[in-house]
Parts: structure tokens; C-alpha cells; sequence
């Protein structure tokens, strides 16, 4: 029963990896697109019309 507890935290990791992504895939387009490009752009005019560049969030 070892090999069982060696092996199940990989394997649950696994299969939560794969549905991230899986989700991650399917987000992306689709309904939600045009909602999230106007944001982008909405955000983008804010930036421009207070005078200031757009700065990029994240890394």
C-alpha cells in the first residue's frame, strides 16, 4: 500500500493540472471575448484621456 500513497499526490496533481488548463482553454474567445476586449479597451481610454501611458500589470 505504499506504492499507493507514493503515487496519489502526482496523479491528484495531475489530473488538477489538466483541468486548469482545460478551463484555461476554454475561457479563452467565445462569449466572454467581447466583454473582455471592452474592458481592455475601456481601460485603454481612461489611461489616454487622464494623459497617462497604459501601464502593464503582472511580470
Amino acid at each position: 500500500m505504499d506504492y499507493v500513497a507514493a503515487l496519489l499526490p502526482p496523479v491528484v496533481m495531475a489530473v488538477a493540472f489538466t483541468c486548469l488548463i482545460v478551463t484555461i482553454v476554454k475561457s479563452q474567445g467565445g462569449q466572454n471575448k467581447s466583454k473582455e476586449d471592452a474592458a481592455v479597451d475601456a481601460a485603454y481610454a481612461r489611461a489616454e484621456a487622464a494623459g497617462q501611458e497604459p501601464k502593464a500589470s503582472g511580470a
